[in-house]
């Protein structure tokens, strides 16, 4: 089994006494009493130093890529992501959407094939076995540990994951069936990762908001609609939100009242993006646009829970 770091291994509970060079001058700076039972969260999450792409990874996935730029690569995977995602669709959910037992994967899947409308289907190659880390003090998880399958290609895998190891060989897909070898990982949060397999093959950051944070609609098809109709980029929007208290507190107050208030629903949805970042970490995920929306759901995180922390203060 193939196991990816948890790093930073540990998510503390404290302030941070250094800010990592990518924080922005202007983001508002929150009062470290995060509640009224002194809950402190760390200032920022650590983005770690670029890393680009293995190409020996990506070489074995796609060797005509092997030399090409990658934002070339991903570029040329997003044009394709119809065709990925009619793949993905036309495999049999009975057999791809489970979990089996750590002791009982088996090496390959052998999953069958539906008929699916739209664009012809490129099936995945691969399947990913996810796992969470073992309980503290044992060496590996437990025989009957769950492991969710992930269908995958493994070319989009190569192409946005630095830190994953070169697939196994795969099989060409076709008639009946699609034959996908069983890779295992070990990862921070495997329910993270769902998030992190749609955005690989969509890269819709208001898809991924929406489901770590209920953030305000128009905010979130701004985020949708801005490269289609010629306005500004995700990466701009997001960027300059962080750089506008303003607009960080509005979205901080619309957070705090969508969760009615709960600082018990505020720090779950403060956890949920700590899962997503340690996933992103531990994977070697570098999309900067990916990463301009994680520092967002923070600072918006930090603010509603200061603004329910003050109700009544």
């Amino acid at each position: 089994m193939f196991q990816v770091a948890s790093h930073p291994a540990a998510f503390h509970l404290r302030e941070h006494s250094r800010r990592p060079s990518y924080d922005r001058p202007h983001t508002p700076k929150h009062s470290s009493s995060a509640s009224n039972a002194a809950i402190q969260l760390p200032r920022t999450l650590t983005r770690p130093p670029f890393t680009d792409i293995s190409r020996d990874a990506l070489s074995t996935a796609a060797p005509d890529l092997a030399s090409v730029p990658t934002e070339f690569i991903r570029h040329h995977l997003l044009a394709k992501a119809p065709q990925m995602q009619a793949g993905l669709t036309a495999l049999a959910p009975s057999h791809i959407a489970k979990s089996y037992p750590r002791a009982h994967l088996p090496p390959a899947l052998i999953v069958p094939l539906r008929n699916v409308a739209g664009p012809p289907p490129s099936y995945p190659t691969h399947a990913l076995a996810v796992g969470a880390p073992p309980p503290k003090g044992l060496r590996e998880a437990p025989a009957d540990a769950p492991q969710t399958i992930f269908a995958v290609h493994a070319v989009v895998l190569a192409a946005h994951c630095a830190k994953l190891p070169r697939l196994p060989p795969s099989h060409s897909s076709g008639g009946p069936n699609a034959t996908l070898p069983v890779l295992p990982i070990t990862l921070p949060s495997p329910q993270a990762f769902t998030l992190l397999h749609q955005f690989i093959y969509t890269h819709r950051i208001d898809t991924l908001l929406a489901s770590l944070l209920p953030l305000p609609a128009p905010f979130l098809d701004s985020l949708s609609s801005s490269s289609a109709s010629g306005g500004p980029s995700a990466h701009q929007i997001l960027t300059a939100t962080l750089a506008t208290p303003t607009v960080l507190h509005t979205l901080s107050a619309h957070l705090a009242s969508a969760s009615a208030g709960s600082l018990t629903t505020l720090m779950s949805h403060a956890a949920h993006v700590k899962e997503l970042w340690q996933d992103m970490v531990a994977l070697g995920v570098y999309d900067v646009v990916l990463w301009d929306a994680l520092d967002l759901a923070w600072e918006v995180v930090l603010g509603g829970m200061n603004l329910a922390a003050g109700v009544g203060q």
